[in-house]
């Protein structure tokens, strides 16, 4: 049966978080726009984000220093333009958030008069990291999520899924819009936009331990390249030093403003390591911290590491972190007395769709925003505290692009509705769930914190026999939450794989024994679009 069901908006943006909801309002006063979660509206990357939104407020801070930290952190692989971009409206960018009623912590200062609270997080020369406590993320999307949902040129459809863009038959390189599977009517529906932009996060479920939630699987970006775009820099996955370890503790970032104000990394005997890795001690880059866990619990046969903050006043700590103080104690940690059992989980796609400082990609009037889109910005390492604030810039950059061409174009084009005539109900979930466990534990154990060659062409061969069963079922059985997600996990996976294995150096999050040691002119690794 042939689906019917055709929704049209002037833009449509598949993604839910602090990218997709800020172009949503910067657009909607003269656009109609859809909004499409694959969950609930607030259930992304951004709702989890802890520690904060780095900006320069500090007059001792400066935008040199926050580009020259970025460049630093991100190992020589950064476009240098791309970070001035960024830094340069941060500040606009932020008041942007705080007029909207974002409610980041504030203090007084010497003189008595009110400031925003500025903490400091690895990387970071200054305090320059705007928070609502430990929980920025949070506090943002509920603001931006209220706005949304009272502005009625915005429609939101939650419980979609986002399958394939449409592009023009005769136009090749324009986009039309896509096909969605509406969750609750289990049927596929088509969107017809004028604009249509990714904001879909990233793709950490890629791997078996994750900070992620579940529904960072990759779908713009596997998406994107099924349509043509180019991708850039997929090697670079950020794996978070510090997430709880405890079987109860599913997905549980432990914030590096910890270890900004003061908490350190140690064995369960409470002797410190990080000062043996590298100068910067508990404040170095993520990649370095990360890899002297990954090393330190190799070499002892640990489980886990211990970071610990108990040497600062009980009342400091329980202010400053409440969410991470309320969790532990849940599960018997007293953060306040006792260090807190950590392990490294895939936190962060640092590549991506290819787009240019306006977020357009490859494809005419397809736009990719946040998370999912690779700037420049990153390089080989994200620094603390950037992606928030990549997401809202690079979203208003976008919704200026595109209110300049807001005449423009019209519908005209003839879209085939999706036929499943073909095809049948699933009658072997299992197979399903074997590949999606599969795919997880090798690309972790393969294509994790440090690689070689031969774990490399090993993940790469496993993915080959894993995309032909997919794309077989795929072809046999109508579509569901689980089977798109997979999909779209093993493209990224060959992706990620691809850009891996052209990387002949080990610089940043991409570290590998084959090659460890770092070229001298570095280039950013790109993947060009099948179109």
């Amino acid at each position: 049966m042939s689906s019917a069901v055709e929704h049209r908006c002037d833009v449509l943006i598949i993604g839910s978080g602090a990218a997709g909801l800020t172009l949503a309002l910067k657009l909607a006063d003269q656009m109609n726009v859809i909004v499409l979660s694959k969950s609930t509206l607030s259930e992304g990357s951004t709702r989890y984000a802890q520690g904060g939104i780095a900006a320069v407020f500090d007059e001792d801070d400066s935008i040199e220093s926050h580009v020259k930290d970025t460049l630093l952190a991100g190992a020589g692989l950064c476009d240098e333009d791309a970070v001035r971009f960024t830094t340069s409206q941060a500040k606009e960018c932020m008041q942007w958030l705080i007029n909207f009623g974002v409610p980041f912590d504030q203090e007084k200062d010497t003189q008595g008069n009110t400031r925003y609270h500025l903490t400091r997080e690895g990387g970071h020369s200054h305090r320059r990291i705007l928070h609502a406590a430990d929980a920025t993320g949070q506090a943002v999307q509920t603001t931006l999520q209220e706005a949304v949902q009272q502005h009625p040129n915005i429609h939101l459809f939650e419980r979609y899924n986002a399958i394939d863009l449409i592009r023009h038959e005769e136009v090749d390189n324009q986009a039309l819009g896509a096909y969605v599977w509406n969750r609750k009517a289990e049927h596929v529906e088509v969107i017809r936009a004028k604009f249509t932009t990714l904001a879909t996060g990233g793709a950490s479920k890629v791997y078996q331990y994750t900070s992620n939630p579940d529904v960072s699987s990759g779908d713009g970006i596997a998406m994107a390249w099924r349509a043509g775009c180019s991708v850039a820099n997929m090697e670079f996955n950020q794996f978070h030093p510090t997430c709880l370890f405890h079987p109860e503790a599913k997905n549980f970032l432990i914030t590096e403003a910890l270890r900004g104000e003061g908490a350190f990394l140690c064995h369960a005997d409470g002797t410190p390591f990080m000062h043996k890795f590298d100068e910067r001690g508990d404040l170095a880059p993520r990649d370095i911290v990360a890899r002297a866990i990954d090393y330190e619990m190799k070499r002892l046969g640990a489980d886990c590491m211990y970071l610990d903050i108990s040497h600062k006043p009980a009342d400091f700590v329980v202010k400053h972190f409440p969410n991470i103080y309320r969790k532990c104690r849940s599960l018997g940690i007293d953060i306040t007395r006792q260090p807190i059992p950590v392990v490294p989980a895939a936190h962060y796609s640092c590549g991506g769709v290819k787009t240019d400082f306006d977020g357009k990609t490859d494809l005419d009037n397809l736009y990719a925003i946040g998370e999912v889109a690779y700037t420049g910005l990153h390089g080989a390492n994200r620094m603390a505290s950037n992606s928030l604030l990549e997401c809202v810039v690079f979203a208003h950059a976008a919704a200026k692009h595109i209110l300049k061409k807001v005449t423009k174009p019209a519908f005209t084009q003839t879209i085939p509705a999706w036929d499943e005539s073909q095809v049948g109900n699933s009658d072997e979930e299992v197979v399903i769930q074997h590949n999606w466990h599969e795919l997880r534990l090798f690309m972790w154990d393969y294509v994790g914190i440090v690689r070689t060659t031969k774990r490399l062409e090993r993940a790469l061969r496993r993915i080959d026999v894993l995309q032909h069963e997919i794309h077989d079922y795929y072809a046999n059985f109508r579509v569901s939450n689980n089977l798109l997600e997979l999909r779209n996990l093993v493209t990224v996976a060959e992706l990620i794989v691809r850009c891996a294995m052209q990387r002949k150096e080990s610089r940043g999050l991409h570290y590998i024994l084959d090659y460890p040691d770092a070229e001298e002119n570095p280039s950013v690794t790109v993947l060009s679009g099948r179109g």
